[in-house]
């Protein structure tokens, strides 16, 4: 990463004070970094089924589980996103006159975290909260299966909504670590750069696992059956 390219996160805190800068960063990435890592490893469920699905990732063991899960993840999301948008609006791109790799992933990690924003946005309006607020229950397996099977933008959207988790979450790791001191030098930048790849990947790799054992699902006469159930009590889900 060359000198200039570091200087354009560098510059950021003169308008940004460092205890929120800090604290931003560090809801970035506890809980909110461990939570998108633990939702992703208990969608790989998929692949043992429905009932295995359902019991990772829609069900919980204490009836105030879910209600405090939904205030760990959402009190830090909206501040992370409200301290992003400050520095989205703060900031402006000089990548044509300073057209460096640093410079590129810096801008590329704000256009992402805007993708992130409205699929998770979407995302939790859809499989968690309507379901819950207007049917009275969790998203059913079979539901959220067929529609990545059989409805192009669905697979669409979490395809490219988990693409851009994972590259926001990977590199964000890396700006947390420059923002608190742990990559104090461009040596130690560099030497972490392979690391923030492999991050990226692992996640990319479980987000897009997970959507291909749905997608696998979604297929199956049992799914397609289970469906059509949900479509006569429930109409259309469209």
């Amino acid at each position: 990463m060359s000198t200039q390219a570091a200087t354009a996160p560098a510059a950021l805190p003169q308008k940004t004070p460092l205890l929120q800068s800090r604290l931003g960063s560090f809801l970035a990435v506890v809980p909110l970094s461990i939570w998108v890592v633990n939702h992703l490893w208990d969608n790989l469920a998929a692949f043992y089924g429905g009932a295995a699905w359902q019991t990772a990732v829609t069900q919980y063991k204490h009836p105030y589980a879910q209600a405090l899960t939904f205030l760990i993840v959402m009190l830090p999301l909206l501040f992370h996103t409200g301290w992003g948008l400050v520095r989205m609006f703060s900031f402006k791109p000089n990548n044509l006159a300073y057209p460096y790799y640093g410079n590129l992933k810096y801008i590329v990690q704000r256009v992402a975290g805007l993708g992130v924003l409205a699929f998770l946005g979407a995302h939790i309006w859809l499989a968690f909260l309507q379901p819950r607020l207007i049917h009275g229950q969790a998203e059913p397996f079979a539901a959220i299966a067929y529609e990545m099977h059989w409805h192009a933008p669905t697979i669409m959207v979490y395809l490219l909504g988990v693409l851009g988790t994972a590259y926001h979450l990977a590199n964000g790791l890396q700006g947390f670590a420059m923002g608190w001191g742990l990559l104090a030098t461009e040596r130690s930048m560099r030497r972490f750069e392979p690391w923030s790849i492999v991050i990226f990947l692992v996640l990319l790799v479980m987000g897009w696992g997970a959507i291909f054992a749905l997608y696998q699902a979604g297929g199956t006469e049992e799914v397609i059956r289970a469906r059509e159930e949900i479509v006569r009590l429930r109409g259309d889900m469209h």
